[in-house]
């Protein structure tokens, strides 16, 4: 930066008067700045340290929705170079800096104005937690003496205390020489442990405040071994390897936090050199091609019920795997447990754990291998034969259903389209949400390369498919394929527009069904339509068509297959409708255990 500039904003203040911290010496609130002291000395303000903060740990995007009073933060870091992707919505901006930390490792930045814009990102901000996706939100605030105070001021709203809870850790800057320690602070804890997000809070004076730009650069901090390893007991390990010498029937479950953690050769050398079979859960798909002769995939539900011995590999025990009990498992009592997990809390949480392995995967794993030995021992045939023909059997079953080429199309019919295009592009990342849609495309489309699969995650929640399928784009530079339902997709779907204005490589596919789940519902008054029905025959490429990318309405598999390898080759911003047969679908796909029913009938 140009330490002599000072922004346009700090220099015109005059409605405050200069006066000096006795904890920060070097900072002075905003004043009106002679024009001979200013050519003194060289001068910088909040806006900048902040970006120098950023730029100096190595963050060079920030995704973010303008507004007062971060609107110059934002033109500033574009001046000095970062890239500030502006987006239509605060929670798909929080989205892409979530997937952004989950796809890097670093930290994704995400900035929105104050009270409802910061109330939006907080909604990624939870998500990002939950899913252990290293994410900061940065958001401007009213000032503290009139929000104790409770006087009214523009979006008057204690930010900290509603961040604090949903959120790894939250803090507060008041002075601009606090804004280094901070941003590393920020940094640290979303990266270090378990992932998540962190809040920062800005106030907008703090913005304005000026300083000396030697001692400004002087209370910088660059963040060192941010996530430093944490090695396994040793005990643990010899724990764990005893478990799976004497497993008969042992499973190795790969989680989205195996995919995070980037460990990816030691952790295809732990699946060979055991030879045992493997279930990845959806975002671990492709840590070892979902065609690998070890995968249990297609066998999901026989591997569960009758693994004696079961390892989690940066997978939690909940809802999605059933807790680790019910009938998807074995008898209660029959199934032992190692779990890998940098969090010591995460053991037992649901059911008895006998062997907690606790440090970060990378270690964990190698500490697995090496105390393997060069040659142990496969396990049993007659458990990895009995695997082995029942997913041969339910591929089998699949298969004539992806081939079918009917109109309108069936989900499996254009599922069956996409998994072609995949498999001849395994570079290109899929992301994926919906109901039917998401829980169908976890089991017809093959992965081949790690964190090539972006989905909904540990709370499966709707309208993350644009912010994804922006942030991959960016930081990754790949092709993106989207496969939308028509519901998930009208979370996020204005941001096409971002997506256009911003030329990024992303062929969106709606499956368009003309409803939730199916649209054949109906009001039983005759009044309004059926609850979960949208307006027949939409036409969504028509919006993609309006910010200039490329619309296309696709009716058969063929049609959808040859449309989305034009837009995959062209790299142009492409919108597919896919016709899909109203009543093809199911209700809540395969979790419609979880939708209560009425225990009630009206007379």
């Amino acid at each position: 930066m140009d330490k002599s500039a000072v922004s346009e904003q700090a220099l015109a203040s005059s409605d405050v008067t200069t006066s000096t911290s006795p904890d920060n010496p070097a900072v002075t609130t905003p004043a009106p700045i002679a024009a001979d002291t200013a050519a003194e000395r060289e001068m910088t303000d909040g806006f900048h340290l902040v970006i120098d903060a950023l730029k100096l740990n190595g963050i060079e995007t920030i995704y973010g929705v303008p507004g007062i009073p971060i609107t110059d933060l934002g033109r500033l870091a574009q001046a000095e170079g970062m890239r500030v992707i502006s987006f239509r919505h605060e929670q798909h901006a929080g989205n892409a800096a979530a997937i952004a930390g989950f796809l890097t490792k670093k930290p994704g930045i995400c900035l929105t104005v104050s009270a409802p814009g910061f109330l939006n990102g907080l909604t990624a901000l939870a998500n990002a937690t939950t899913n252990c996706f290293p994410m900061i939100l940065i958001s401007g605030s009213s000032e503290r003496e009139i929000v104790d105070l409770q006087q009214g001021d523009y979006e008057e709203m204690d930010q900290l205390a509603i961040a604090k809870p949903l959120c790894k850790a939250a803090f507060r800057v008041l002075h601009a020489a606090d804004i280094g320690i901070a941003v590393a602070r920020a940094i640290r804890a979303a990266v270090s442990g378990r992932p998540g997000g962190v809040y920062l809070d800005l106030p907008a004076k703090l913005f304005s405040q000026v300083m000396d730009a030697e001692a400004g650069a002087k209370s910088l901090v660059k963040v060192i071994d941010a996530a430093p390893a944490q090695i396994p007991a040793p005990e643990a390990v010899e724990r764990a390897l005893g478990l799976l010498k004497n497993a008969k029937r042992p499973l190795i479950i790969l989680g989205k936090g195996a995919a995070y953690a980037q460990a990816d050769e030691a952790i295809r050398n732990l699946v060979e050199k055991s030879g045992i079979p493997y279930l990845p859960m959806s975002m671990a798909k492709g840590l070892l091609p979902d065609t690998h002769p070890q995968s249990a995939g297609a066998a999901r539900s026989l591997a569960l019920k009758k693994a004696d011995v079961v390892m989690l590999v940066g997978a939690r025990l909940n809802w999605l795997l059933s807790h680790g009990k019910g009938k998807t498992w074995g008898e209660p009592g029959t199934q032992k447990f190692i779990q890998i997990d940098i969090e010591p809390r995460e053991m037992d949480s649901n059911i008895e754990i006998a062997a907690p392995l606790v440090g970060d995967i990378g270690s964990c794993v190698s500490a697995l291998l090496k105390g393997m030995g060069e040659n142990p021992s496969p396990p049993p045939a007659e458990w990895t034969g009995a695997l082995r023909t029942k997913k041969e059997e339910n591929l089998g079953k699949m298969a004539s259903k992806l081939r079918k080429n009917s109109t309108p199309m069936d989900f499996h019919g254009a599922l069956g389209a996409l998994r072609t295009i995949i498999k001849e592009r395994p570079d290109a990342i899929l992301v994926n949400e919906g109901a039917n849609t998401l829980d169908l495309a976890r089991g017809v489309i093959d992965m081949y390369q790690p964190r090539k699969r972006l989905d909904v995650g540990t709370w499966g929640i709707m309208g993350i498919g644009m912010g994804f399928a922006v942030a991959a784009a960016i930081e990754t530079g790949k092709p993106v394929l989207a496969v939308e339902g028509d519901s998930a997709f009208g979370f996020s779907g204005m941001e096409v527009e971002t997506i256009c204005r911003y030329n990024l490589p992303i062929c969106i596919v709606v499956f368009n069904n003309n409803g939730i789940y199916r649209g054949t519902d109906t009001d039983p008054t005759g009044r309004d339509p059926g609850t979960t029905v949208f307006v027949k025959d939409s036409r969504y490429d028509k919006m993609m068509e309006a910010f200039g990318g490329v619309g296309v309405q696709a009716t058969t598999p063929d049609e959808l297959s040859r449309a989305v390898n034009e837009a995959m080759d062209s790299g142009r911003p492409t919108l597919i409708n896919a016709v899909i047969d109203p009543q093809a679908g199911t209700e809540s796909g395969n979790i419609g255990s979880l939708n209560p029913q009425s225990m009630v009938k009206k007379k």
